[in-house]
């Protein structure tokens, strides 16, 4: 196609001004101002006067919105462009709303953006391979955006999703002398007839199994999705990644997980606008809210709620990024053992209420006040609501908010908002059980993690306790595993390891493709997987990751052979775990011989970065291994970073 085809010969564009009067009225410009103040800032009234923006009032307190919005949205609601997701696609609105609060108080509100990927978009792609890196990114682009207003008087952050929220949040409470506030961008509706956004993505695996026909497919396939906006309708990373902004105090008392599009959802947004000029008014800065009993709240609500095994990535970094004490592994295993979980909740139930219903039902402060007399919470800590915690749950115990929500539900979904929300005597008559166990031994001795509530109740014993002991089969990459349990070469009682998946070798991919085939096998349940990848909110089954240190990196895990025996002990009622190699069929060691002769060995043979791993994954592997790793939240530190790297300068000096 040659220039002629592709510009119209339309006469009318070449009927084109060159100049223009210019906004009327004039800049709000003293004589001192004039003379002593930066050119930028002088300029930067030039250009806000030139983007429309009334004279008058130039000299309002400048605001900065960030979001992870994308795609471009019609005014009828339809995609003019499509976002890579809904977290990203109607969170425009919320920030129309907040910015319309804004100018009516006498704020001068700025957008800027830097949208997301999506996890279900790239399972099994390269595109996973970016996933966990873009948040370090993003967060990174995030607090450029905040530097770049420099008379920025408070920011005001809205996300939805997976890294784009994680990443916001880590932008957000590094801004120790400014106030800020998150506003949770919210949950997908559950379509009236169908499946929800993470069940959907198996439908593949069961057209291929014969479990649903073609058309059947097609039609679940597209009605998961029933609204345009949100984060996806199970606790998955998205889903808990607001309820961990809430619980931190960052955001507004019931504002995660509202239903996108709808009514209230949109109040969050001008609310959350009100409650930032409050905080500025009364100089309530991030220091004063994100603490280190900040930290140990949202811990504590992760494990009420039952979360992604993802917050032990994204928890940590926005505590380093905050300055505050970054959690270990035996942090989470003592709030886990501390800690009953009390919602009804997609994935693991037991009764798979969606996050939309979890929000009606009375969201994170009902599952605070169900906690309240076990005293655990801590409840002085202050919050963006310019109130603390405890005054907060107060106010939302006699709350006409609490009593219209939990009552629309009973009216229109006939749902017994304690079904969902329960006191932790109920949840035990239930058989709910804390979520997560962190097994540590020679294979894993930085630690693993496991969803050990979402273990097939048939593989564990009466006594709570799930005991798999078996010789390994190990794959080199997650593609290798895939094509094993299509080809039926893993059997039941089998112990897969998937090894090189941690941020060296995949940027720490999610391996929610092996763990949804496995489920699909029907002896699935009797099939266990340990990697040094991550996984989806979603997954379930004996799944055990996040193994430290990572393959790649020096540890045990990438010294395992086919044939090596591996124990796993998993006590789902003391939530402790043990995960060890113990030598061979015939030859079994003690625990410590085991790590002796892991230490010996040579690398699996063939174990390396993917070939496909970009350059900039590779970057970031490097910068977060050397700042502390999986368990430390895969972060950038800097002065780690800088001494690593002079200390290599001056080695590579004297050879």
């Amino acid at each position: 196609m040659d220039l002629s085809e592709l510009y119209t010969n339309d006469a009318g564009i070449y009927d084109s001004a060159t100049h223009a009067d210019g906004p009327e009225g004039e800049l709000p410009l003293s004589s001192a101002y004039l003379r002593n103040a930066p050119s930028g800032d002088i300029f930067g009234m030039t250009l806000n006067a030139g983007m429309g923006w009334d004279p008058d009032r130039l000299n309002d307190p400048d605001i900065m919105m960030l979001s992870t919005m994308g795609g471009i949205r019609g005014e009828d609601g339809k995609p003019t462009a499509l976002a890579l997701h809904t977290g990203g696609y109607e969170l425009g609105m919320q920030l129309k709303v907040a910015a319309e609060e804004f100018k009516k108080n006498h704020a001068l509100p700025y957008a800027a953006y830097v949208t997301d990927p999506c996890d279900g978009r790239t399972q099994g792609t390269v595109g996973m391979f970016d996933s966990l890196p873009y948040r370090n990114d993003a967060s990174t682009v995030f607090r450029r955006l905040i530097r770049s207003l420099p008379e920025c008087k408070g920011v005001l952050g809205v996300a939805a999703c997976d890294k784009g929220l994680p990443a916001l949040m880590m932008a957000l409470v590094s801004q120790h002398n400014k106030p800020c506030i998150l506003v949770p961008g919210g949950s997908t509706l559950m379509p009236n007839q169908g499946e929800d956004a993470g069940t959907v993505q198996t439908i593949g695996a069961r057209y291929a199994y014969g479990e649903l026909s073609l058309e059947k497919a097609r039609l679940l396939g597209c009605k998961a999705c029933a609204s345009a906006g949100g984060g996806c309708q199970f606790l998955g990373t998205a889903g808990t990644s607001q309820v961990v902004g809430e619980s931190l105090g960052l955001a507004l008392t019931h504002s995660a997980l509202a239903p996108s599009g709808e009514p209230i959802w949109l109040e969050v947004g001008r609310a959350s606008a009100r409650a930032l000029l409050a905080l500025k008014d009364a100089d309530i800065l991030m220091k004063d809210i994100i603490t280190d009993k900040a930290i140990e709240n949202a811990m504590i609500m992760h494990a009420a709620f039952g979360g992604s095994t993802n917050l032990l990535l994204h928890l940590p970094a926005i505590a380093f990024y905050a300055g505050c004490k970054v959690p270990t592994v035996h942090d989470w295993a003592n709030i886990n053992k501390r800690v009953p979980r009390v919602v009804s909740v997609m994935p693991i139930g037991p009764v798979m209420y969606p996050t939309s219903m979890v929000f009606m039902a009375g969201g994170v402060p009902e599952a605070m006040l169900k906690l309240r007399k076990l005293n655990l919470l801590h409840e002085d800590v202050m919050t963006v609501t310019g109130h603390t915690l405890g005054e907060n749950l107060d106010w939302w115990e006699n709350s006409e908010r609490r009593a219209k929500v939990r009552e629309h539900l009973r009216q229109v979904d006939n749902i017994d908002p304690d079904e969902i929300i329960m006191t932790p005597e109920k949840a035990v008559s239930k058989g709910m059980a804390s979520t997560v166990t962190f097994p540590v031994g020679n294979i894993a001795p930085e630690g693993s993690v496991v969803k050990s509530a979402a273990i097939d109740p048939s593989v564990i014993d009466n006594e709570g306790m799930f005991c798999h002991t078996a010789p390994i089969k190990v794959f080199p990459s997650e593609r290798a595993a895939i094509t094993a349990i299509k080809d039926g070469k893993i059997l039941s009682g089998d112990i897969m390891v998937v090894l090189g998946a941690g941020p060296r070798g995949t940027g720490m991919e999610e391996t929610y493709q092996v763990t949804s085939a496995l489920k699909k096998l029907p002896y699935g349940a009797h099939v266990s997987l340990i990697t040094d990848a991550r996984f989806s909110g979603v997954s379930t089954g004996a799944c055990f990751g996040h193994v430290g240190p990572e393959g790649l990196a020096g540890g045990p895990i990438g010294k395992l052979r086919d044939g090596d025996v591996v124990e796993i002990v998993v006590d789902t009622k003391k939530l402790e775990g043990k995960i060890n190699f113990i030598g061979t069929e015939g030859k079994k060691v003690s625990y410590e011989e085991g790590a002796k002769i892991l230490a010996a060995r040579d690398p699996y043979p063939g174990i390396g970065p993917d070939p496909q791993l970009p350059d900039d994954t590779r970057l970031w592997a490097a910068l977060q291994d050397v700042s502390g790793g999986t368990w430390r939240g895969c972060v950038y530190d800097v002065d780690k970073i800088v001494k690593t790297l002079e200390a290599g300068k001056k080695a590579l000096a004297t050879q």
